[in-house]
């Protein structure tokens, strides 16, 4: 179901606050292009908390595993990763679509490594928006239809229960599911 109680802008607002939190930068300075790592000095363990705030702001569960790790796991060792830890043509093809945006850096050969830097705000907030998404038309605890937003989490309207959203992993493995099905990758 295609929600609209929490817009792209609720989103980025709150992604903008837990980046703040986390980095004490100036609000200022996100933008939905900003590298994390590259422009604000992101490392690996402040992902983890940027996705904790944004998991209890809006009550979602954000994936655990990187898409590429998600590649491997479906369609076996090699398929996005090399043995060298370089990115395979495919896995370049498949970012591009995930992405989706141009990102010229990104290029086959690339060390795994490497990729973390091209993670912007705006695909954290795209992520976030793709789990919201997936809210369902009835609340899975009563079965009414009568969403209501309480600031940036959504409740049932007629028993008051949280919404109970897809997770960001059960989601990446649909959409690989999906672009497997449609474009034959892998």
């Amino acid at each position: 179901m295609s929600q609209n109680l929490i817009t792209e802008s609720m989103v980025f607002d709150e992604l903008k606050k837990a980046i703040v939190e986390t980095l004490n930068v100036d609000a200022n300075d996100i933008k939905p292009e900003t590298s994390l790592i590259n422009d604000l000095g992101a490392e690996s363990l402040d992902f983890l908390d940027i996705n904790y705030r944004m998991e209890q702001s809006f009550g979602i569960k954000m994936a655990r595993h990187f898409v590429l790790e998600h590649v491997e796991e479906m369609f076996g060792e090699g398929s996005a990763i090399d043995e060298d830890g370089a990115l395979t043509d495919k896995a370049v093809e498949l970012l591009k679509l995930r992405f989706e945006e141009d990102v010229p850096e990104l290029q086959a050969g690339m060390d795994m490594d490497e990729v973390p830097a091209l993670v912007t705000a705006g695909s954290i907030a795209a992520g976030v928006m793709d789990i919201l998404e997936s809210l369902p038309e009835k609340c899975t605890h009563c079965g009414a239809s009568d969403w209501k937003a309480e600031g940036a989490a959504v409740k049932c309207g007629a028993c008051g229960e949280a919404a109970v959203y897809a997770n960001g992993d059960d989601l990446i493995k649909a959409w690989l599911e999906k672009v497997q099905t449609e474009k034959n990758l892998f």
